[in-house]
């Protein structure tokens, strides 16, 4: 399993309910064309955290480059005004923080990380049963 985080660009400005239900769509999209589940999906100010079950032949660069270009891509389409919003901008920064559930640390503990990071951390999904690809 892996958690990682995105920096959005002007969360205040793009974030509101209606992107986030969309964004929520293109990730279970996502999850249906690509090897790989979506445990939990919450966003905290300007960032969004994902924990996600993947085949271990994705590299982590794969997995950020699927998630970060289809649901910018999917945003737009589905959302225009936020490509306006963005000044017809990226959706992600180029930035990403990411982590491995292994020997080192437990889900529990990347949870608490994550409770700890932010103020307002919002979960717009979450399925923790565990799938077979």
């Amino acid at each position: 399993m892996y958690h990682l985080v995105f920096p959005a660009k002007y969360r205040k400005v793009v974030f509101d309910d209606t992107v986030e239900d969309i964004m929520k769509e293109v990730f279970m999209d996502i999850e249906k064309r690509y090897m790989m589940k979506f445990l939990e999906i919450g966003t905290d100010k300007d960032h969004v955290h994902f924990l996600i079950q993947a085949v271990p032949t994705y590299s982590v660069t794969k997995l950020v480059t699927i998630i970060k270009s289809i649901s910018a891509r999917g945003v737009f389409q589905r959302c225009p005004e936020v490509k306006r919003k963005l000044w017809g901008g990226e959706f992600w920064t180029e930035g990403y923080f990411a982590s491995t559930v292994g020997k080192q640390g437990s889900e529990e503990m990347i949870a608490d990380y994550v409770k700890k990071q932010g103020r307002e951390y919002i979960r717009i999904h979450e399925d923790r049963q565990l799938g077979l690809f």
